[in-house]
Parts: structure tokens; C-alpha cells; sequence
């Protein structure tokens, strides 16, 4: 066989096209000879194309949906960039030179919209569109050298400021020839024209020249920001120079270095992988490369970017090193995210590249079943690949599992050169060793008389710290793997692999042994922890080495008990490190555990048969029957798992069980969060020694933890949880009797006696007693409840009893009591805590998360409760209500805070969706109206009615009760919450849910008792409708004497009746007034001649009625001409 080329290991990283965007231009008709892209740019969530007809494509990355699609009739689109912070901003440079920006009301969901148009470039070409990194503003050159500004205001900053305030554009400068690049960073702004690069500062407006000499061509330049561990170094700046160098330069302009690339670019190219074409590298050099860079791109940390008519190269300019360059041909543009690189081509060809290592490319080729492919890059880059930082990402088992998927009859050169590769890398066996003698350079030995090695640390040694920190040596070896981001689609399985790879237990696997009988585990990819069992006890870990291989230390007091037993043989552990949920990211408490046996085969059958009845409708549709059923199989899991006393006998033979079986327990059980997390690791440390402890004094070794919260428990004799199984439980089994057990909570069936259980069930039992079943059934079967459902359940069924919620929330304590969280609510102040939440996160809807906001709220009060609004919907105010039960206060301002943060075209959606059940919305009423409010005595006379201006108090919660009030509900509803409103003295609640009830008399009674003219408007229908009510009024203003006015208790500034300083009060001739615009004063004075009122009038009433009348007369004037010249008109276009 010919041998075939291999990369250098100099060369490790590859650019690789996984996917084809060929369909999605013939989807966008980009494809034809009439129409193509003509430009592009990308953001995290957006690759924007712009058309040669004028339109801009935006397609959403996750999925390659088409989303929006944006027309211009200002010509085709040259230019385009997104808003890189802000994504709802578009900027759109047209071939007529006209500058358009985009908001495309994602959030709110509405249709993009133009909100600014710019003619400063108009008849000229753009040829640059820069972001600011901050602000809303958008940097613009052209082909002659002038750069302008744009700043942006938007409808986020309010309606009257987007409509009335139009901001200028800004003129920055005009350079001697054509601006081939801008690039924006920290408030300077860099501009790279066709002679030189300009640097300004457009907060002071100054500028800087940078370097002496002149160019001629199409140079660019880019900002170099300053790594994150930098400290506080500055950025730097790379310009292109001829003959493939870049100058070095400070922020402050001043040319620092010239690197030189044109030696190194006579290596020869390395392929670009693609699903189109084999990779084919050549080891011939190539003559050294003299280039011109039109475009300087910053790609990730290190990197700078460019491309010619030949290809694309990818430098680090601050080691002068090229990190590849690849033959690409025709390349117009390219936009780049992270690393990603969105490559157009001239014929409006768009290609997707990812720049990575070429063991994650093989990585990501065998998971997708390219498997040609994969094996190709394999052995073009099989030098990488065999070094061992590459095979975290690219183990011995998958290059096997690699070559088995290959066809042997036609891929047989393949095959060969993949068992070369296999041969080459490094066997388990000799990592073992090495392994080995770095753990014996910094531990001592000794051998016990069962033939047992006994570890002996060198406490305070480098080593020593090192292996007690297995947080330290984990993070030090995730910096050493850090690598590129990989496309949103595959990168978390890919940073799975780097840091806590999921471990499956393989039954053939085989396994490698230190010579002292110690079985290790090595499952790869996963870095294992395996832990030495004693026979009788378990003390504490010793973690060692890169693979992160975990011994447990001999605790002396175990060491002596281990010689005195015969026949000691050693218990294999493996320890699970696949990472829990991210809905369930707190660390559950392990305890010693019984071996599954044969016993549970009842509870099975039992289970199995369970379900299949309650799968019959007409069991499943009959209460009674569903009762049954799960008081018979609750017969078996109490036999199981019910609570028993521990007799003396029960605690020896509890405690031999114990001792003989515990190293297979702990084989089956043990189970570790992340290794990545020291206080999980900590936590198990601590579990385990507590359960060698216990083995050794009176206790049972039963996984029952005790309840730290006794004196919120009125049983202090039973007081325990039963937070993890007490023995091996299948998943599957696990599941079903979640659910029986689930099932039995929401019935209210807590026993398996059939009388005690239908009184519990029927409610013939008191509630204290059904109380206390319930919180005895909790702390019984925690393990076995679906916690998500179970605080639903008690929400509902037990608001009025508080035992009930807290014996859930003890039990949740106790879940999580050596969590991080809970370890740093002891020392940390809130905002750490609570970052340490939001680092923790997603939480969706996990239970975990309302235990721990219990705590910072036992512990800071309100002040923690109102940043856990940030938290919704994962804590909802339902859970924040059972918290803070004893001080409703403290929920109403939590409720408000929440309501308040979000916009209010929002606010009620989300407190409509809050409401669950409905009930609730009376309740928070009754809340809102008796806290924060005036005194009743202040709105409410002794006969119930209101006080005159008593409306214009001030409640602390009004907003919060008219968006309660104004939610849909049904007729009785709004009854209840009237009468709520009323009781309360919240007039303004009152008169709306009048009128929306239809009792307008009721509503006018209480507009005249406030003598407030100005409740009296149209807007609200307030205002009256019919003559009756007309009618009504008056006579209710007639009966407010003048004395009312004059004396009557006040709020505002009410006086006299048909005084002119009081024109906002409920008089007769106030109302007259306002009757007189509503009909008219030719028919007003006929109806309050009718009521007898006119001697009530006084001269000012006749002056207004003669004006409303001149201007009723010119109205009518004024139409009557508008529509005799209509008439002329219609009548001269038939002519």
C-alpha cells in the first residue's frame, strides 16, 4: 500500500463543513441566475443574506428556519450587519447608498419595523457597516472616505421619545480614499482606508494616524481584544501590511511591531473537510506567499482571520505563528460568530465552516455516521491524534468502534492505515504504570496480613494538597482542554466529554489491575473515580493523577478492624459520574443502602398488578375503585417499606446484614454528582464515613436520615426522612411506584387499612388527624413521591394547614443539606448565594429550588424575596405565598415586584396565567386592599358610604388591584371582588366593576357621595347615557346642599356649590354644564326646566350654553359648506 501523507503534529486544528446550505438558498431562490446573495453577516442567533432584489433574508441558525424576511425598494442590499448585543437590530446598507435600520420586535412579537432611514451616504457606495459594542449606533464608510454615525432610538425607550426625537447623524470624518474596513471596540472607532488605518476616539473626538508609512490597496485592520485571565491589559490592534505582515499596535495608536508571515506561509494547505470531497494533503512546500489581507477578523481568543483569492488564513499574530491556512477559491465575504465562518463566494455561494481540533472534527463525523470520512481525517491528522490531550475527545475504544463500521471488501486501505494508528496509541497499561509510580513518588505503603497495600499520605505535601482537591487538579484540566465553542447543536455533548462524561457500566469490559489487587475500573472516554472498599467500613477518597483516578483512604480505626477479620476480601466500586438533570442539579444525600434480593418480587407483582387495573376505564373513571385498588397494593409497599420499630434484634441483624453485604451495596448505590463540584465531593465523604460510623454503634445501618427541623413536627418520635431508597430499586420499578405512591398522596390514602383509609379518603377523619397521616406518609415514602406533584397536591389541598407544607419543605432540607448551596448559606452573603443559583441553572420547575429560596428567605428576610423573581416560573408566587404565610406583606411586595418587571402590554397575560386556581385572584385582592392602604375610617363614612374625595388616596398596591379587577372573569366573581372593593374603601375598583356589572346608579350614587366631577367621562362609561340618568344626577347633585361642600370632611379641594373655584364638584349646575355639551343647550334647558332646577343657575351657566350654541352654529356651517363643495366636485367629474 502507497503510504499516504500525514499531517505534522504541529498542525492540529481543521476547518470543517458539516452541513450543506445549498438547500436553503434554493429554499430562498438565492440560487438562479436572476437573483443571488450579495452579502452577509451573522449573530448568535441570525445569519443574515442579503439579495441582489432588494430583500434580507434572516434565517434563524437553530434549525436553518427562514423567520423574517425584509423588503427594500432602494436597490439591492450591499452591505448588512447585525446588532451583535442587542439582536433585534438589523442595519441594511442599499446600492443606492441609503442606510436602513431594523427593530425586528421579536420580543414582543410584533412586525419589524423601520425606525431609521439614512440619505447621508445617499448616491455613493457603503462599503463598511460597524456596530457599536454598546450602544444603539451604527458606523458607516463609503468609497469616497466618509464615515458617519447613526445613533438609534427606539420604541424601547417610550412612544413620545420615538416619535417626536429624531436623533442627527453624526458626521465623523472623511478620510483621503475609500474605507475598506470598520471596526468598533471601547469607545474607538478604527478605519482602515485604502492608505492607511485612522484610529479615533469618539467620546473626546480625536484621531490618531497610526504608523508612518502608506499603502496602496485594500488592507484591513481589526481590534485585538484583551484575554479574559489578562488582568488589565489593553487591547491591541493588527494592521495589514504588504508582503503578508501586520503591524502590532497599542490602544493608544502607536505601531509597537511588524510581524512577518510570509516564510510561514510556505507550508502547503491543509484540506478543508466537507461531505463533497476526499481530504487530500500534500507534504510538498509550497513557495513562500506574499499577500495582501483585504479583511482583519478577530475570531475567539487568539485568533485573526483573512482570506484572499487563493484561500483563508488564520494566524496568531502574538507568537507569530499560523495556525492553518486552507485552499478556498472565490471567496466575496466572510462573517464569523465564535468560531464559525459563513463564507460567500462570488456566483452568491454560501458555505458554513467550523473552525476545531481534528479530533473533535472526528468526533463529530462518528457521531453524525460519516464514517469514510472520519477515518480519513483520522489518519491525516493520526499525529494529533495520538497524543494524549486528543484522546480525551478521541479515546482508543471509538477509533475501534471507528474501524469496524468500515467495509472491508472495498475501504480495506482504510482499515490499515486505522490499525496503525491503533497501534500507535498508548495501551491502558502503560498509563497504568506511569499512573502508578506518580502516585508511590508521593505515598508510602505497607502491606496488612490479608496481602492488602495500605496507602499512607504524606499529609501537607504538594501531592497531598493535590489529591485532597480533586476540584483544583479538575479544573486545571479542563483549562488544558479548553477548545472552541462548537455549533450550537453539538456543543454540549462535546463539553460533556471534557469534563464529566457520562460512565455506562459494560459487563464485557475488560479491566486492568495494579499489582497489589486493587481492580480499577477504566471505562474511556470517562475519567472514572474507583474506590476501595474495606469490608467493614469506608473513611475518605484519594484522588490521583490526569485520569482523575480516585482511591479511598483506610481510616485508622478501619485498618484495625480490617486485620481482625478472616476471609476480607475487597469490594469493587464504581463510581457514576454522569451528570444529574439540570432540573435536578442539587447533590442528594447517599446513605449505606440494603442489597436488592428476591423480597421485592412481591411489591412487583403487586405493582404490576396495580396498574393494569387502574389502566381499566372503569375503574379509572370510579373513585371508589381507585381506592381499592391502591389500598391493596398499598398493603405490600408498607410490608416493604412501612415504618418499624427497631428492636434490639432488629438492630444486630440489621447491623450483620450490614457488615457482610456493605461493599456490594455501596458497588450498586454509590453515586457521585460532578467532579467539577469540591463540595459534592465533600458531601459523599461525609455520607460515607457517617455510615461506617454507624455501623459500629447501636443504630441500624437503614437509610433513614434523621430530621434536623424536629421542633416544626409535632412527632418527634417518628421524625425522620426517608430521603433515598433503602435498597436497589429498578428505574422502571422506581417509575411505576412513583406513581402508585403519587397517586396514593392525592387520594388522601395513607394506610392500607380499609377503614382508617376511607375515612382519611372520604374526609370522615378530622383534619388534624388527616393532617397528620399525611405528614407521617411524607416522611415514609419521601423517596417514592414525585415531588413536582406532590407541592401541587399539598398547594391545593392543605393551604390551611401549615404542618403539612413544612413536613415538605423539611423533607426537602434534608434532600439537599450537603448541596453547595446549602453549604454556602452558612458563610456567603445573598448576592453570591443567589449567583450561585443562577450558575446552577436552568432550574425549570424543580422542588430543589423552592427549598433553597426557603432558606435565604429564613435567613435575609424580605430582602431575599424580591431577586427570586428573576427566578419565574421556576418559583412561582404560589410557592412565595407558603413561604411567607405568616407575613402576607412580604408576598404582596414580591407579587408587585414581579408584575412590575415586565412591560406593561405584558403585565396582565402574565398575572392572568398566575392566577391557578381562580380562587386565588380574591384572596390576593383581599390582601392588596388591607395592606399598604389608608385607614377605613378615612374612605368610608359610618353608614357605609364613601367620603367625599376619598378616591384620591394613595394605595400601595393600586395598580396591582386594577389589573385583578380588569382580568376576565365570570359575573359572581366580579360580585365578590365589588364588595371586596367596597368594604375596603378602594373606590376606583368600585365604580369600574359597577359599570361592568351594568349597576350605573349604584356607580353614580358613589361618583356623587365622591363629588368628583371628573369621575364623570366618557372614556370609561361613566358618563351618563339615557335621559333618566341625566335625570338621576341632577337629582343627586341637588341633594348635596351647600353645606356639604362648605363643611363636609375633605380630601381634596371641594367647595361651594356653583362657586367658580370649584368646577371639578358634583353641583346642579356643574352637571347642567356638562348635560349642556353632551345634548346640546337647546335640549339641556328644556329637561332641567322639567326638574325645576333653572333658579339654580347662575349667569355663568347662560354665558357657556350662548357659546356652545355660536360654536354648534359655526360646526354645522362649516360642514354644510365641506359638503356643498363635495357635491360641486362629484358633480364636475361626471361632467
Amino acid at each position: 500500500m502507497a503510504s499516504v501523507p500525514i499531517i505534522p503534529d504541529s498542525y492540529n486544528h481543521v476547518l470543517a463543513e458539516f452541513e450543506c446550505l445549498d438547500p436553503l438558498l434554493s429554499a430562498l431562490r438565492l440560487d438562479s441566475s436572476r437573483l443571488k446573495c450579495t452579502c452577509i453577516a451573522v449573530s448568535k442567533r441570525w445569519l443574515a443574506l442579503g439579495s441582489s432584489g432588494g430583500g434580507l433574508n434572516l434565517i434563524q441558525k437553530d434549525g436553518w428556519k427562514q423567520r423574517l424576511f425584509l423588503t427594500h425598494k432602494e436597490g439591492a442590499i450591499s452591505r448588512v450587519a447585525c446588532c451583535l448585543h442587542d439582536e433585534d437590530y438589523v442595519a441594511v446598507a442599499t446600492s443606492q447608498g441609503l442606510v436602513v435600520v431594523w427593530e425586528l420586535n421579536q420580543e414582543r412579537r410584533g412586525k419589524p419595523e423601520r425606525i431609521y432611514v439614512s440619505s447621508e451616504h445617499k448616491g455613493r457606495k457603503v462599503t463598511a457597516l460597524c456596530w457599536d459594542t454598546a450602544a444603539l449606533r451604527v458606523f458607516v464608510g463609503d468609497h469616497v472616505g466618509k464615515v458617519s454615525a447613526i445613533k438609534i432610538n427606539t420604541s424601547k425607550q417610550g412612544k413620545a421619545a420615538a416619535a417626536f426625537v429624531m436623533f442627527p447623524v453624526q458626521i465623523i470624518t472623511t478620510v483621503d480614499s475609500r474605507v475598506v474596513q470598520l471596526d468598533y471596540l471601547d469607545g474607538r472607532l478604527l478605519i482602515s482606508s485604502l492608505t492607511r488605518t485612522y484610529l479615533c476616539d469618539t467620546e473626546r473626538e480625536k484621531f490618531w494616524k497610526i504608523g508612518n508609512k502608506e499603502r496602496d490597496g485594500e488592507f484591513g485592520a481589526c481590534f485585538f481584544p484583551a484575554g479574559k485571565n489578562s488582568g488589565n491589559q489593553q487591547p491591541l490592534i493588527y494592521c495589514a501590511r504588504p508582503g503578508s505582515r501586520m503591524w502590532e499596535v497599542n490602544f493608544d495608536g502607536e505601531v509597537q511591531s511588524t510581524h512577518q508571515f510570509k516564510q510561514l506561509l510556505s507550508s502547503p494547505p491543509l484540506p478543508v473537510v466537507t461531505l463533497r470531497l476526499d481530504p487530500h494533503y500534500t507534504s510538498c512546500s509550497c513557495s513562500p506567499q506574499s499577500l495582501s489581507f483585504p479583511k482583519l477578523l478577530y475570531l475567539t481568543e487568539h485568533y485573526v482571520m483573512t482570506w484572499t483569492e487563493r484561500g483563508i488564513y488564520i494566524f496568531l499574530p502574538q507568537s507569530v505563528q499560523v495556525l492553518l491556512w486552507s485552499e478556498v477559491k472565490d471567496i466575496q465575504d466572510i462573517a464569523i460568530y465564535k468560531n464559525e465562518l459563513f463564507c460567500l463566494h462570488t456566483n452568491g455561494k454560501v458555505v458554513h465552516l467550523s473552525l476545531l481540533l481534528a479530533d473533535r472534527c472526528v468526533e463529530r463525523l462518528i457521531r453524525r455516521g460519516f464514517w469514510t470520512l472520519a477515518a480519513r481525517v483520522c489518519c491525516l491528522f493520526q499525529n494529533s491524534i495520538i497524543s494524549s490531550r486528543a484522546r480525551k475527545n478521541l479515546p482508543l475504544d471509538k477509533v475501534e468502534h471507528l474501524k469496524s463500521q468500515l467495509d472491508a471488501s472495498t475501504q480495506q486501505d482504510l482499515i490499515t492505515q486505522l490499525e496503525e494508528l491503533i497501534s500507535k496509541l498508548e495501551p491502558l497499561d502503560s498509563a497504568c504504570s506511569s499512573r502508578r509510580s506518580s502516585i508511590s513518588s508521593h505515598e508510602s505503603f505497607s502491606v496488612l496480613d490479608s496481602g492488602i497495600y495500605r496507602v499512607i499520605s504524606r499529609r501537607g505535601s504538594q501531592s497531598d494538597e493535590d489529591s485532597c482537591s480533586l476540584h483544583s487538579q479538575t479544573f486545571s484540566e479542563d483549562e488544558r482542554l479548553k477548545e472552541f465553542p462548537a455549533h450550537q447543536e453539538d456543543e454540549q455533548g462535546e463539553l460533556d466529554n471534557v469534563s464529566h462524561a457520562s460512565v455506562t457500566v459494560e459487563a464485557d469490559r475488560n479491566e486492568t489491575f495494579l499489582p497489589f489487587s486493587i481492580p480499577l475500573s477504566f471505562r474511556s472516554p470517562s475519567p472514572l473515580v474507583s474506590l476501595q472498599a474495606v469490608k467493614e467500613s469506608v473513611s475518605s477518597f484519594v484522588r490521583k493523577t490526569t485520569e482523575k483516578i480516585g482511591t479511598l483512604h483506610i481510616s485508622p480505626d478501619a485498618r484495625v478492624r480490617q486485620e481482625a477479620k478472616d476471609d476480607g476480601q475487597l469490594q469493587e466500586l464504581t463510581v457514576n459520574l454522569a451528570a444529574p438533570p439540570q432540573e435536578e442539579r442539587e447533590l442528594e444525600p447517599q446513605s449505606c443502602q440494603l442489597p436488592e434480593k428476591d423480597h421485592l418480587r412481591d411489591l412487583k407483582a403487586a405493582t404490576a398488578k396495580a396498574i393494569a387495573k387502574l389502566q381499566d376505564p372503569l375503574v379509572l373513571l370510579e373513585p371508589q375503585c381507585m381506592r381499592r385498588v391502591l389500598q391493596e397494593w398499598l398493603i405490600y409497599l408498607e410490608e416493604k417499606f412501612g415504618n418499624k420499630e427497631p428492636s434490639a434484634s432488629s438492630v444486630k441483624e440489621s447491623k450483620s446484614v450490614c457488615a457482610d453485604e456493605e461493599g456490594a451495596i455501596l458497588e450498586e448505590n454509590l453515586e457521585l454528582a460532578p467532579i467539577d463540584r469540591n463540595p459534592a465531593v465533600r458531601e459523599q465523604c461525609s455520607i460515607l464515613e457517617d455510615c461506617t460510623e454507624k455501623e459500629y454503634t447501636d443504630e441500624t445501618c437503614i437509610s433513614k436520615t434523621m430530621c434536623k427541623n424536629r421542633t416544626d413536627l409535632k412527632e418527634p418520635v417518628d421524625c425522620y426522612f426517608q430521603v433515598s431508597p433503602p435498597c436497589v430499586i429498578e428505574p422502571d420499578v422506581q417509575k411505576d411506584l412513583t406513581e402508585l405512591t403519587t397517586l396514593c398522596f392525592e387520594l388522601r390514602i395513607f394506610s392500607c387499612g380499609s377503614s382508617e383509609a376511607e375515612k382519611s379518603s372520604d374526609g370522615g377523619l378530622p383534619p388534624a388527624a388527616s393532617w397528620t397521616l399525611a405528614c407521617r406518609f411524607m416522611r415514609t415514602y419521601f423517596f417514592l413521591l414525585d415531588l413536582k406533584r406532590l407541592k401541587q397536591c399539598i398547594i391545593t389541598l392543605y393551604a390551611t394547614c401549615p404542618s403539612v407544607w413544612e413536613t415538605y419543605i423539611a423533607g426537602l432540607k434534608e434532600l439537599t443539606w450537603h448541596s453547595p448551596v446549602a453549604l454556602a448559606m452558612e458563610n456567603e452573603d445573598m448576592l453570591k448565594i443567589l449567583k450561585l443559583l443562577h450558575d446552577l441553572g436552568p432550574w425549570d420547575d424543580s422542588p430543589l429550588l423552592l427549598v433553597h429560596a426557603q432558606r435565604l428567605y429564613e435567613k435575609f428576610g424580605e430582602t431575599a424575596l424580591r431577586p427570586l423573581i428573576k427566578f419565574h416560573p421556576s418559583i412561582l408566587p404560589s410557592d412565595i405565598k407558603q413561604l411567607c404565610r405568616n407575613d402576607p406583606a412580604h408576598f404582596l411586595a414580591y407579587l408587585d415586584s414581579l408584575v412590575k418587571s415586565k412591560p406593561e402590554d405584558k403585565r396582565s397575560s402574565l398575572l392572568r396565567s398566575l392566577l391557578q386556581p381562580e380562587s386565588v385572584r380574591l384572596d390576593w385582592l383581599c390582601l392588596a386592599v388591607s395592606h399598604d392602604a389608608p385607614q377605613r375610617a378615612n374612605t368610608v363614612d359610618v353608614e357605609g358610604n364613601p367620603r367625599p374625595r376619598s378616591h384620591l388616596f394613595t394605595w400601595g398596591y393600586s395598580q396591582l388591584i386594577l389589573l385583578l379587577i380588569k382580568l376576565p372573569a365570570d359575573f359572581v366573581t366580579k360580585e365578590k371582588m365589588a364588595d371586596i372593593c367596597k368594604s375596603h374603601g378602594f373606590w376606583p375598583g368600585y365604580l369600574f366593576l359597577c359599570l361592568e356589572l351594568d349597576r350605573r346608579i349604584e356607580a353614580f350614587t358613589n361618583i356623587a357621595y365622591l363629588d368628583d366631577l371628573s369621575l364623570l367621562n366618557g372614556e370609561d362609561g361613566s358618563l351618563p347615557e339615557t335621559i333618566e340618568e341625566w335625570k338621576f344626577l341632577l337629582h343627586l347633585a341637588q341633594k348635596h346642599s351647600p353645606a356639604f361642600h362648605h363643611h363636609g370632611p375633605q380630601n381634596g379641594n371641594a367647595v361651594s356649590n356653583g362657586s367658580p373655584s370649584c368646577p371639578d364638584c358634583v353641583t346642579v349646575e356643574n352637571v347642567a354644564l356638562l348635560l349642556a355639551k353632551a345634548i346640546g343647550p337647546n335640549r339641556a334647558l328644556p329637561l332641567l326646566q322639567e326638574c325645576g332646577l333653572t333658579l339654580e343657575l347662575s349667569e355663568r351657566f347662560t354665558g357657556v350654553c350662548e357659546i356652545l350654541r355660536i360654536a354648534e352654529k359655526r360646526q354645522r356651517a362649516l360642514i354644510q359648506s365641506m359638503l356643498e363643495r363635495c357635491d360641486r366636485f362629484l358633480w364636475s367629474q361626471q361632467a
